[in-house]
């Protein structure tokens, strides 16, 4: 599954469908097919139009992030959870330093809460999602980045297997082993939360999100920027959050679609 799901998203990717279709369109103008080569190419350049015009990426992220508000730090917590996805480890070993991604703020916020909670216990989630290099794990980036903004290494609890939300989510669960009454924190993206906190709820685990990382605005704009490279990275990155949400959702690994606040 976790290979399969790694194909078909590379298959259908915003990005790898518009690039697709720009160079069968382009090859069939060369051939006895132009006409259908004219009609493939001319939705291609509508779709990068539109996509550029309409920041539809920006969109789908700002309902994400809205569905989860950012919290006040609590008077006292029992634990911490931060789930990876915040460097990169194949250039990490390469070039020797910790190679961040936009996500950086996952790690910073919870160097920073787990001083704020001397007490509090602290767990990092994330093996390797790399197909190729699955030696590389997260965690290890994790540790030196911690080392290096001065936390103590050793009050963190590390965990190296899982590769995807869910697995996040139940693999945190057996290192915490949360009593019942106890509060812990879930830091996050905004935009990762409500299928982190959907994958949480489904193994069981009622944890508080404190949710990191805000992509976009609050005040959201009807006309893009007009950065072509930039508005389909940006729908690139939100499907495929979407599409988390949906295959999850149909594979019974969270508890409903778009999870809600508790009351």
């Amino acid at each position: 599954m976790f290979i399969a799901s790694k194909i078909v998203w590379f298959l259908l990717s915003p990005e790898v469908l518009i690039f697709t279709t720009l160079v069968v369109g382009g090859v069939l103008l060369w051939t006895r097919w132009f006409l259908v080569g004219r009609a493939v190419t001319s939705v291609a350049v509508i779709v990068v139009v539109l996509v550029t015009v309409f920041p539809v990426g920006t969109w789908l992220f700002y309902i994400l992030e809205s569905r989860f508000p950012p919290i006040m730090p609590p008077s006292s917590i029992d634990g911490i959870v931060v789930l990876g996805g915040s460097s990169r480890q194949s250039l990490t070993a390469e070039r020797g330093q910790v190679a961040l991604k936009e996500s950086a703020e996952r790690l910073t916020t919870f160097v920073t809460l787990a001083r704020r909670y001397p007490d509090a216990r602290l767990v990092f989630v994330g093996g390797s999602s790399s197909l190729t290099r699955p030696n590389l794990t997260e965690a290890a980036d994790a540790r030196q980045i911690f080392s290096e903004l001065g936390l103590d290494v050793g009050r963190v609890h590390y965990e190296t297997r899982s590769r995807n939300t869910y697995e996040n989510a139940l693999l945190s669960l057996a290192i915490a082993k949360p009593l019942g009454g106890e509060k812990w924190l879930l830091i996050t993206s905004a935009f990762h939360m409500p299928r982190a906190v959907g994958c949480f709820r489904r193994v069981g685990w009622d944890i508080t999100p404190y949710p990191v990382d805000y992509r976009t605005s609050t005040n959201i704009r009807v006309i893009g920027g007009l950065s072509v490279g930039s508005s389909i990275k940006r729908l690139t990155h939100a499907a495929h959050e979407w599409v988390g949400l949906v295959a999850y959702y149909i594979m019974g690994r969270t508890n409903a679609f778009l999870p809600l606040p508790r009351a």
